[in-house]
């Protein structure tokens, strides 16, 4: 009796280090269900292998919340995410799988909102001048009108899921300053696009900390794969598909998002 009982223990105690070594934990046993929102760099824009059931919104079997939801089979997956939203999308929108039962909410967004698109082509059309005017314009929206804004979404969010976790996801430095590109945007076009980029983070980061949400920072995931880098997990400019320009491709949504959504999640 007494072999037996001490066997119970042991076996016990193997048990609780494996689960502690192997990082198994409760949410991810639990299966949960899991609602993933946001713009195109939550749909897998850049990534290709897109659902025809919504190919304006440009939702990729190789975005990070399927790779999530494949890799930890949740009881309920539901993707709302859409390319080209903002975040009053998100709250008109995307919500309506979000309630009570959800256990867990994923998001980026606030991009859109800053203009990053319209900021990129200024880049591209009207030299360092007109690009680092824009950039300046988007860092004010930044700063003093984008705080606004995602508070009314994660309110949004947390007054229909009370209880679930909410990992925030940001956004990558778009360049590797010093880098391989010999032609293209300036250097200071390059340096004043990522300066945008890092107040976007600054902001989503600040913002989801002051509602209790998990923010997920990608910039260090993508630090040697940005652009210019020579391994670039990110689309440059694509003349002959513009949509996919600046997004991440299949590689940066597998080794730069999702990483960072599995171990906030």
């Amino acid at each position: 009796m007494r072999t037996s009982r001490s066997v119970s223990a042991l076996l016990g105690l193997l048990l609780a280090a494996t689960a502690v070594l192997f990082g198994t934990s409760e949410a991810h046993a639990a299966g949960g269900n899991y609602v993933a929102l946001g713009d195109s760099y939550s749909s897998g824009t850049g990534a290709g292998s897109y659902d025809s059931a919504s190919p304006s919104c440009k939702r990729s079997s190789k975005s990070y919340p399927v790779l999530w939801k494949n890799a930890n089979a949740p009881a309920t997956f539901n993707f709302t995410a859409c390319s080209g939203a903002i975040t009053t999308d998100v709250i008109n929108n995307q919500l309506g799988p979000v309630n009570s039962s959800t256990t867990l909410v994923s998001i980026s967004i606030g991009g859109n909102d800053a203009g990053f698109a319209d900021a990129m082509t200024t880049c591209i059309l009207q030299g360092t001048s007109g690009c680092v005017t824009r950039i300046n314009t988007a860092k004010t929206y930044i700063a003093n009108t984008l705080p606004a804004r995602l508070d009314a979404v994660y309110n949004a969010i947390r007054a229909k899921a009370p209880s679930a976790k909410v990992v925030v996801m940001g956004y990558p430095r778009f360049y590797q300053l010093n880098g391989s590109c010999i032609v293209g945007l300036s250097e200071t076009s390059r340096a004043a696009i990522n300066s945008a980029s890092d107040a976007l983070s600054n902001v989503i980061s600040a913002r989801a900390a002051a509602h209790g949400f998990t923010y997920g920072d990608v910039r260090g995931t993508f630090t040697g794969h940005e652009i210019c880098s020579g391994s670039s997990w990110l689309h440059s400019l694509e003349i002959f598909n513009i949509g996919e320009s600046y997004h991440p491709t299949a590689a940066g949504y597998s080794g730069g998002y999702y990483p960072v959504l599995e171990s906030k999640a």
